[in-house]
């Protein structure tokens, strides 16, 4: 591509996005991305995420899986993610009763979100630890 080329796609975007400028709108439009980094805010949300993303577990399963991580925190964030639709808990009436989660394909829905937080996050770590 050439220089003009991309100068004149940097100017139309500028035109197209000339009414972000204003920043009530600018908030507006951040809100969304608040309201993501809401739902997966903490140190632990994203493990459990992933964890999951390979198949259901049993809580022990993803336990053994996340190191480091009380099972009192487990079961807070778990509920968490099940409030918000992205994980699924479902008991099987045996004995004993077994508990499995799974994500949902509402909580798969995550992953071209992920990938890209983790290309960015690859970028970031380079960015910051050039010397």
């Amino acid at each position: 591509m050439s220089t003009q080329t991309e100068s004149m796609n940097v100017a139309e975007v500028k035109e197209e996005h000339k009414e972000l400028r204003d920043h009530s709108t600018c908030m507006g439009m951040i809100q969304p991305v608040q309201d993501a980094l809401y739902v997966l805010n903490g140190k632990w949300k994203l493990p459990i995420i992933i964890s999951l993303s390979f198949g259901n577990k049993r809580f022990s399963e993803m336990a053994r899986e996340i190191p480091k991580i009380t099972d009192r925190m487990l079961s807070k964030e778990l509920r968490e993610l099940e409030m918000n639709q992205l994980v699924k808990r479902t008991v099987y009436d045996t004995v004993p009763v077994v508990v499995e989660y799974s994500l949902t394909d509402y909580g798969s829905s995550l992953d071209p979100a992920i990938s890209e937080l983790r290309k960015w996050g690859i970028q970031h770590r380079e960015r910051i630890t050039r010397k």
